[in-house]
């Protein structure tokens, strides 16, 4: 009985390291795609040309599968923006879309990676009728 009440505590203890250096080889948020978004008004109101850099790690993440939709946190599920696939852009990491709204304001715009990892970014950004830039808080 004494032998099992002494493993315990060690073996608590190395599990405890264990999870330890495995948080610190593999920090979580090395680990999720990261966006940096730009869009910029097209000729036709509320209609905007956007690019998405998606890095992870650091890295550019290439060859990924994005899927993009909107929504007004103000007034949610009040408007349809229909999804988009982005394709890739010039650059490693790079990805072109283009988005139709039905209107100005806050939008938070919705990133779901669905390859090579699979992650939902949420961006806001504020668009005027011909122009966008990010939300300030």
């Amino acid at each position: 009985m004494e032998a099992a009440l002494t493993r315990t505590p060690i073996a608590t203890v190395g599990i405890a390291a264990l999870l330890i250096a495995l948080a610190v080889a593999h920090p979580a948020h090395a680990q999720r795609a990261q966006a940096e978004l730009a869009c910029a008004g097209t000729i036709t109101v509320h209609v905007y040309d956007c690019t998405v850099r998606l890095s992870r790690g650091g890295r550019p993440l290439e060859g990924a599968r994005i899927v993009v939709g909107a929504d007004m946190p103000s007034m949610p599920l009040a408007h349809v923006v229909r999804p988009v696939t982005a394709t890739p852009g010039a650059i490693a990491g790079e990805y072109t879309f283009r988005l139709a709204l039905e209107m100005s304001g806050r939008w938070a715009v919705k990133l779901r990676v669905e390859a090579p990892v699979r992650d939902q970014l949420i961006v806001h950004y504020d668009f005027s009728e011909t122009a966008a830039s990010p939300a300030r808080r």
